[in-house]
């Protein structure tokens, strides 16, 4: 059998700020994400399996995401842990505030490498993660594919 490639997309609301930037995205601001996740397998042959015929079900694939990325990082905010802002982190979390302290700079470049690893991670046997596409804004995205990364 062949395979195939399918790709699902997702939406999210995350703002973050760019620790030591020399420019205005070193201030805490929001975005509209989108995440196009695309796996690589065989479509299941059985045809005796509900599946038959997929190569991952979409609402399984979403699950996943979601799990992983969408119900983690949507309107939250991401900081680097060595952050000066870690003192308004702090304070925010104590009001009540989704804010995520990350090892990394929350750029979309280091964010679709956490993405990566997570979403591989939970994918079933047999399948893999072809690529993802993160995207900022309108006119800027961040692109990863197993292949650049093997």
């Amino acid at each position: 059998m062949s395979t195939i490639r399918v790709t699902k997309q997702f939406t999210f609301e995350t703002a973050h700020a760019l620790y030591g930037y020399d420019g205005k995205c070193k201030n805490v601001h929001g975005h509209s994400y989108k995440l196009s996740v695309t796996v690589i397998g065989t479509p299941i042959s059985d045809p005796t399996n509900v599946k038959y015929g997929m190569v991952i079900d979409f609402g399984d694939l979403k699950k996943i995401v979601n799990k992983e990325v969408v119900d983690v990082f949507d309107h939250a905010t991401i900081l680097n842990k060595n952050t000066p802002h870690l003192e308004l982190a702090n304070h925010l979390l104590g009001l009540g505030h989704n804010i995520i302290l990350v090892d990394y700079q929350p750029s979309s470049e280091m964010m679709i490498l956490d993405f990566a690893d997570k979403i591989k991670a939970q994918l079933p046997e047999g399948l893999s993660l072809h690529s993802l596409k993160l995207q900022e804004t309108e006119t800027c995205y961040a692109e990863w594919f197993a292949s650049d990364n093997e």
